[in-house]
C-alpha cells in the first residue's frame, strides 16, 4: 500500500470513529447499569461476605470501606483486621481506608503511638485515614474543652499523610437537620437516626459546639494545611444546599466530596431545582465520589446485605443516570432523574476515585 493509500485509510477509520462516537448515546440507559465499571468509595464491611462480594462483582462495583471509631461498629483492631483480610481475599474488588482513636490526644504519648498505628495500617494496605465527628462532638480536655479537628495537637498526623500524598476522609459536623428539633427535619431517615442515636441529635445537646463552628474548625483545618488531599464525605456535612457545597469546593481547591448516605437530600432539592442539582454535578464533575455509607448490621446476613446494597446502587443509579419521574420514602414530592451526561457519570462513579486512590483495586479488569 502506498503511502497516500495508507492516508486515506487512516483518514476513513477517523471518521467512522467520529461517526460512531456521534451516534453513542449523550447519557446512559437505566438498563446500562451492571454494564459499566463503577467504584462505591464509602461501605463499612466486616466479616466474611462472600455473597456481598458477589454482588459486587455482577452489579460492577469496585469498594472503599472504611474503617471509623463508632461504637456500632467493632472495635477499631477488629475492623482492620476484616478491612485487611477483605482486601488480601479480592483486592481488585476491595481496598479500605484505615483511622485513628482521638481518646486520650491531649498525654503526651497520644501522637507517637497513633503515628505508628497509622504507619502499620498504610503499610498493610491502607489508601486513605478517616477523621470522624467524634472530634468536635466527643472528646474534651480534663479541662472541659472540647477538642476540635483544627487543633495543633493533629498537625503532625496531616502534615504527614500530606507528605505522603494520603487521602484524608473528613467526617465534620453532622446533617444540618442534626441542630434541629425531630418534627423539623427535612428527611425521614435523618429523624429515624437521630432518634435513635440522641447523643448525635445536637439540638439536644447545646453544650457542643454549633452546626457553623463545626465546618468552620474542619475549614481551618483545610486552610493551614493547604495541600493535604481530602474528601469531605456526606456532601461536606452541605447536604442541604448544592450552593453551600459549591462554595466549599471553590475555598478548597485540593478538596473533593461523596455522596455517602445524602443523596435524598440532593434528590429534596430536585423537586423544585433539579437544573441548579444537575448543573452542580457537571461544574464539579472532577471532584464528586460516589459513595452509599451502607454498612452490615450487627446480626445482618450476608445476603441480606447484599441485597440491600443492590438495591441501594439501583436506586442511586437510577436518579443520578435515569430521567424518569421519581419518588422517595424520605419526603413528599416527585423529583426527576438527573440524566448526567456520560462523562461525568463515568467520573463520579470511577475515574475520580481511581485518581484519588491510585493503590487501589490493584489488578483491575473488566467487572
Amino acid at each position: 500500500m502506498n503511502r497516500r493509500n495508507s492516508f486515506l485509510v487512516i483518514c476513513a477509520l477517523s471518521t467512522l470513529g467520529a461517526v460512531a462516537l456521534a451516534k453513542r448515546p449523550a447519557t446512559y440507559a437505566e438498563a446500562d447499569f451492571p454494564r459499566i465499571d463503577k467504584i462505591d468509595a464509602h461501605v463499612h464491611l466486616y466479616g466474611e461476605l462472600p455473597v456481598f462480594l458477589e454482588r459486587v462483582k455482577a452489579d460492577g462495583f469496585r469498594v472503599l470501606t472504611i474503617n471509623v471509631n463508632y461504637a456500632d461498629f467493632p472495635p477499631l483492631p477488629e475492623q482492620l483486621a476484616s478491612a485487611v483480610a477483605l482486601r488480601n481475599a479480592s483486592p481488585e474488588r476491595v481496598a479500605f481506608a484505615a483511622t485513628f482513636d482521638a481518646e486520650g490526644s491531649d498525654r503526651p504519648e497520644w501522637l507517637g503511638r497513633t503515628q505508628a498505628q497509622l504507619d502499620a495500617a498504610l503499610s498493610a494496605g491502607a489508601v486513605a485515614v478517616k477523621v470522624w465527628k467524634d472530634i468536635g462532638m466527643q472528646w474534651r480536655d480534663p479541662d472541659g474543652r472540647v477538642v476540635m479537628v483544627d487543633d495543633a495537637r493533629f498537625a503532625p498526623i496531616f502534615d504527614s499523610l500530606a507528605a505522603r500524598h494520603v487521602v484524608v476522609l473528613g467526617h465534620q459536623g453532622e446533617p444540618r437537620n442534626a441542630w434541629l428539633p425531630l418534627e423539623q427535619m427535612t428527611i425521614n431517615g435523618d429523624r429515624e437516626y437521630f432518634g435513635a442515636h440522641p447523643n448525635y441529635h445536637m439540638a439536644l445537646h447545646p453544650e457542643w459546639p454549633s452546626y457553623e463552628k463545626q465546618l468552620a474548625a474542619r475549614d481551618r483545618m483545610l486552610e493551614a494545611h493547604p495541600t493535604l488531599k481530602f474528601v469531605g464525605v456526606h456532601l461536606a456535612s452541605l447536604e442541604w444546599d448544592v450552593d453551600r457545597i459549591a462554595e466549599f469546593l471553590d475555598r478548597h481547591p485540593t478538596a473533593c466530596v461523596d455522596l455517602a448516605a445524602r443523596m435524598a437530600h440532593l434528590q429534596r432539592q430536585a423537586v423544585t431545582h433539579r437544573d441548579r442539582v444537575r448543573s452542580f454535578f457537571i461544574k464539579y464533575q472532577d471532584r464528586i465520589l460516589y459513595g452509599t455509607d451502607i454498612g452490615r448490621a450487627k446480626g445482618q446476613s450476608d445476603e441480606a446485605f447484599a441485597e440491600e446494597a443492590h438495591a441501594a446502587w439501583i436506586a442511586d443509579w437510577k436518579f443520578l443516570a435515569g430521567q424518569t419521574e421519581q419518588r422517595s420514602p424520605e419526603f413528599d414530592g416527585s423529583f426527576r432523574g438527573l440524566a448526567l451526561p456520560r462523562i461525568v457519570i463515568d467520573k463520579v462513579y470511577g475515574a475520580n476515585a481511581r485518581r484519588l486512590f491510585p493503590q487501589a483495586w490493584q489488578s483491575m479488569g473488566a467487572p
